[in-house]
């Protein structure tokens, strides 16, 4: 384990056995094209330790709680919320945890952040890129927006598989989650949500996919299709936060650094999705660098200031 502060991680899956269990009735196996992962919280920690992790806060990943069915969504989300509730509850020096909500059903989704946020304590919610072909930052989404608005949650933006079959051989997490991530924060930006909804605090999983490298290109799209200040634009997609998770190469770490605004670039391991390799191999660019390591997440979480492990 590494010496001083350990890491904040952003970006750590939970893969609770009913959830597991429950995809593979559904016949999902490998969401993403990952194969479900063996996972536990005494696993959790046993790689928080050796990787110099202090706290993870865990978070369902795609497909999330919609498999299609609106009241199956509703009871799946409230059971995980549940188990992340306690989980933190239990080991609260260790672990915190982001909300699964019902999108594209977004009247539940309201009711099910209220309850997460107000009720369980969550540290956030965990949004999909796109919900069953619905996108964030579509109007219909709004309401949602209000709500996570009014309670300056953090929201944590993850892909998921595009709204179309996946090109053969390409499995979905090598190129289309960057996409996926990439469209949202396009389509966020181009409805003015940050502006519209200020208190929101959005974190873009895996460095924001394209954004960073591409943000001139977007920037210009948004501007040809409404009109708004090119630089207002600009700035909109480098006031999202961006985890490292899968991203801090020796290539991409210098573009998002250049882009991000101070302070807005988190640690993300992407557990265990990730495999231990994986994070290993892209923690070490960042060795030694504590803004990106706990700093930044202590300024966006505060209860995490008197952390003993983080």
């Amino acid at each position: 384990m590494t010496t001083g502060p350990g890491r904040i991680d952003v970006h750590q899956h939970m893969v609770p056995p009913g959830y597991a269990a429950w995809l593979r009735s559904h016949g999902i196996h490998a969401p993403g094209g990952r194969e479900l992962p063996e996972w536990s919280p005494d696993l959790a920690r046993e790689l928080m330790d050796r990787q110099g992790i202090g706290t993870a806060i865990l978070s369902l990943t795609t497909p999330g709680a919609h498999l299609g069915d609106t009241a199956e969504a509703i009871s799946a989300a409230r059971e995980f919320n549940e188990f992340g509730a306690e989980l933190a509850k239990d080991h609260p020096d260790r672990f915190g945890w982001f909300a699964t909500l019902t999108l594209p059903d977004v009247d539940p989704a309201v009711a099910e952040a209220a309850h997460a946020l107000d009720d369980l304590g969550a540290d956030g919610v965990v949004l999909l890129a796109n919900s069953r072909g619905l996108y964030l930052g579509d109007p219909a989404m709004d309401p949602l927006m209000a709500a996570l608005d009014e309670r300056s949650a953090v929201v944590l933006v993850h892909p998921a598989e595009l709204p179309g079959p996946p090109a053969p051989g390409i499995p979905p997490f090598a190129a289309d989650f960057l996409l996926d991530t990439t469209r949202a924060a396009y389509n966020l930006v181009r409805h003015d949500v940050p502006r519209r909804f200020p208190r929101i605090r959005f974190i873009l999983a895996h460095a924001g996919g394209f954004v960073p490298y591409a943000a001139h290109r977007l920037a210009v799209s948004v501007f040809a299709d409404t009109g708004r200040d090119l630089n207002d634009i600009l700035d909109d997609l480098r006031g999202f936060y961006f985890d490292t998770a899968l991203s801090s190469s020796p290539s991409a770490l210098p573009s998002l650094l250049a882009f991000a605004k101070p302070g807005h670039v988190l640690y993300g391991s992407d557990w265990p999705f990730a495999p231990e390799l994986a994070v290993a191999y892209f923690n070490e660019p960042i060795a030694g660098d504590d803004d990106i390591g706990h700093r930044n997440a202590r300024a966006l979480f505060p209860r995490f200031k008197e952390n003993t492990h983080a």
